[in-house]
């Protein structure tokens, strides 16, 4: 009996080792999902779906991915209808038993738009969401996208290396097998690109299709725009865009010459700052000119500052048919879209806390917005230089072109700040779009645009060109956008909005930003592929990690994010005397906040393979009432680093030099429609700014501020600041002096008696002051810092002074002389 429940012991345990926990299986569109918990020893696994009238069909390994803590795997192509998954391990060759999941179910992808007129199927896909016949597909990683190889019919020299190097034999258009690129993880700028972008071209060849897709939630192009040109039959998706500087600076952009062209399921996040007042956000996100017969859908646009951009100089309204469906326009600012003449069907888009306003029609477009679900857009429609566009003397609220049509039906808006219909008797000409009472309604060409006379076409009710479609009510429409629009589940991506300023704010989302900026894949390994670099551990904060508050004051909260290979990380001293800390492991932060009572310091180091990252930080506290001191920034010396100002922007040592104060200014920040400085104060205080313009110009709160002689000196009151453009500039030194009076000590009077002179140098200092006095007539020298306290003392006949064991921060030299007192400002870096 004994022996036999040994067996079973046995066997029982072995049975665990070779099978695994499934934690979560999925559905989606035209794809399912399956993540599961490591087995001990796996070398790897073996993944089966059965469904769709297949039985253990066996999927690609490069669809199988480490993620640290748990294993994911995605099967893209399916059928819609249900499906099981089945997980094996694989333990010294041999594949175990494994573990299914319980049924999950498909859906179709919405295939409505006039990409899929006359009947083209854009993409490497069927219509059922299968790979249609004899279809190529490549992986692409961060670790294969420059090496990744494949023979084109027509190219130059095979094999093609290098993923644009195989688009590039593609653009003969000679190469008729039906392509699919499915990318995996987080990849950056490839080898080899066309100006920083990825360019997909085919020669317009009818009988060429390709796909270009990621894989999973997190398949990301950083750094990089996506540009489509020459081509035909073109599906882009499940793509998230962000930090683009390509030359472009589109995230996608569909530039010339190309029909039937499929964009959706992507999350389209902020560009890099271009040289434009309107490009802070970045240039386009998704803009098409020059093409035709294209839908763009369910994608996912976070607070785009442009966001569809659509014509630009075709000079004709003739063949020109486009569709938006589906679309979640998240906080975006404007062109949602923004027309110039084509014949663009708009519907069952949310439209959900827009600063600007939501469609825009121009030069002779006809736009049928129909089944829209507006919140808080500012101004759902405008036609150009009519109605709301111009109202109340304004000169062309988005464009000063020739107006088109906008035809509107059922529907739904809320919080607008003004919206006017046609009415033949109270609005027959400034009004923002012509009010249809039943879908099939026709336009009268006696109704035109004040600007240009323009007519609409009526392309919505000629069977000719309309397509079949169902359109959801708004109510509806609103929440199937929410559930599907962007990546799978909805991106690895997260950020939620603040409706209480987002709604109305065109500004850069500072979080937002620095989120984008910091983010990391926690992508470990792809299977049957080349491993990630071993200690690419991070660590990032989003805020100033060295604060000095007054007592009783809370600090600004800090942010930490670790990523790369980092799989947690460990707070040392925290919490203490009113500072805490909550780490949440499952979005990768330690957040630290609270009110300090006495000084802390803190350090926080990340785990996992590699080199671990590292940060630390110091919160002093001030007794109330007390700022924490002169905040001086001299771009020669420091660049953009600094613990009180937050700097955004481009450094120059090619706009000449100034002289102030003693110092010799070579570097400075130049004040472009990028460039942004923000700091917060405790007291009230005179900020001062110096630029090598005489008469230099910049916003200080959003108030319109001008050099004299190349100073601008502001009185702040406490609170938070903003440094920004006016027009362009060159800044070299800045200052915030806390107006608090003279600081005294016990028995020395006022720190400053007498007129300040310059002796000590270099200032700033690091570490070592030297004395210059060639009268030989300091008798001592007193250094006191902003609290009035006496921190060091120096004796006659001294030429250096040791300032290296002194906190960073500004102190009042009092040199003592045979004919007085001199008093200068002393800043430690």
């Amino acid at each position: 009996m004994k022996k036999k429940l040994l067996y079973l012991a046995v066997f029982l345990l072995t049975a665990q080792l070779w099978s695994q926990s499934i934690t979560e299986t999925s559905g989606w569109l035209e794809s399912a999902f399956v993540k599961w918990q490591p087995v001990s020893n796996a070398q790897t696994y073996n993944v089966y779906y059965t469904g769709g009238g297949l039985v253990d069909q066996k999927i690609d390994n490069e669809l199988i991915r480490n993620y640290g803590t748990y294993f994911r795997a995605d099967i893209p192509g399916l059928k819609a209808g249900s499906y099981t998954v089945k997980i094996k391990p694989v333990i010294s060759g041999a594949e175990g038993t494994g573990t299914t999941s319980s049924s999950v179910t498909v859906k179709a992808h919405d295939r409505a738009g006039f990409a899929f007129s006359n009947s083209r199927v854009p993409g490497a896909y069927n219509t059922d969401g299968t790979p249609k016949s004899n279809a190529v597909i490549l992986y692409i990683t961060q670790q294969t996208k420059n090496t990744v190889s494949l023979n084109v019919t027509g190219a130059s020299a095979n094999p093609c290396v290098g993923l644009q190097t195989i688009l590039d034999g593609y653009k003969k258009g000679k190469d008729t097998r039906p392509l699919i690129i499915r990318m995996i993880g987080q990849i950056t700028d490839l080898s080899y690109m066309m100006n920083g972008d990825l360019v997909i071209e085919n020669n317009n060849n009818a009988a060429s299709y390709i796909t270009l897709e990621g894989i999973g939630n997190d398949a990301t192009a950083d750094g990089w725009g996506i540009r489509v040109k020459n081509a035909s039959n073109i599906e882009i998706r499940n793509i998230g865009i962000m930090n683009v500087d390509s030359g472009e600076g589109d995230n996608i952009g569909l530039q010339q010459d190309n029909d039937y062209v499929w964009v959706h399921n992507c999350d389209f996040f902020y560009g890099k700052p271009g040289g434009d007042a309107d490009q802070i956000k970045g240039d386009g996100a998704l803009d098409c000119k020059k093409s035709t017969y294209v839908t763009f859908s369910y994608n996912h646009f976070w607070d785009s500052g442009k966001s569809n951009l659509l014509g630009l100089s075709e000079g004709t309204t003739e063949g020109l048919y486009i569709t938006y469906h589906h679309n979640w326009y998240d906080h975006s600012d404007s062109r949602h879209p923004r027309i110039r003449y084509y014949s663009a069907h708009v519907y069952n888009n949310y439209y959900d806390g827009n600063s600007k306003y939501g469609v825009g029609s121009t030069l002779g477009s006809s736009v049928f917005v129909e089944a829209n679900f507006f919140r808080n857009c500012k101004y759902p429609m405008l036609t150009s230089m009519q109605g709301t566009d111009v109202y109340n003397g304004a000169t062309g609220t988005f464009s000063s072109e020739d107006g088109g049509t906008i035809k509107a039906f059922n529907n739904t808006m809320s919080g607008q700040t003004r919206f006017v219909g046609y009415n033949a008797t109270t609005y027959p000409v400034e009004f923002d779009a012509y009010i249809a009472s039943t879908r099939n309604e026709t336009i009268s060409n006696t109704i035109k645009s004040k600007k240009g006379a323009k007519t609409y076409n009526n392309f919505d009710t000629n069977s000719s060109v309309m397509y079949s479609y169902t359109p959801e009510s708004p109510e509806n429409a609103k929440t199937t956008v929410m559930q599907y629009a962007g990546r799978i589940s909805g991106g690895d991506f997260q950020w939620t909005f603040n409706n209480a300023v987002d709604d109305t704010s065109d500004g850069v989302n500072i979080g937002l930003r620095d989120a984008l900026n910091a983010y990391q894949t926690s992508l470990v390994a792809v299977q049957g592929g080349t491993n990630p670099p071993a200690g690419n551990q991070t660590l990032t904060s989003t805020s100033n990690t060295n604060q000095t508050v007054t007592s009783g004051t809370a600090i600004g909260t800090i942010v930490f994010t670790w990523g790369g290979d980092a799989t947690d990380a460990t707070v040392t001293g925290l919490p203490a005397s009113g500072l805490s800390f909550v780490k949440n492991t499952t979005a990768k932060t330690i957040t630290i906040s609270g009110t300090p009572t006495a000084n802390v310091t803190y350090s926080i180091a990340t785990t996992g393979t590699g080199t671990s990252a590292n940060a630390s930080g110091t919160i002093t506290v001030t007794t109330t009432g007390t700022p924490a001191g002169d905040e001086i920034h001299n771009f020669t010396t420091s660049g953009k680093t600094s613990d009180f100002y937050t700097i955004t922007g481009n450094l120059s040592t090619t706009k000449g030099t100034v002289t102030y104060n003693g110092l010799t200014l070579t570097q400075c920040l130049k004040v472009e429609s990028s460039t942004s400085i923000t700091f917060t104060t405790t007291q009230p205080s005179t900020l001062t700014l110096v630029f090598v313009e005489a008469s230099g110009t910049i916003k200080v709160d959003n108030v319109d501020k001008t050099a004299s002689n190349g100073i601008v000196t502001v009185s702040l009151a406490a609170g938070s600041h903003t440094i920004t453009k006016k027009d362009t500039s060159n800044l070299f030194y800045m200052s915030t002096v806390y107006n608090t009076g003279n600081l005294k000590t016990a028995d020395s009077g006022s720190l400053f008696q007498t007129e300040e002179k310059v002796l000590l140098h270099p200032n700033p200092v690091s570490s070592t002051l030297y004395l210059t006095d060639n009268t030989q007539k300091v008798e001592h020298i007193e250094i006191f810092n902003l609290l009035g306290v006496l921190v060091k003392t120096v004796q006659r006949n001294t030429e250096t002074i040791d300032l290296s064991n002194l906190p960073t921060g500004t102190y009042i030299a009092k040199i003592q002389t045979s004919t007085g007192v001199i008093n200068q400002k002393i800043v430690k870096k």
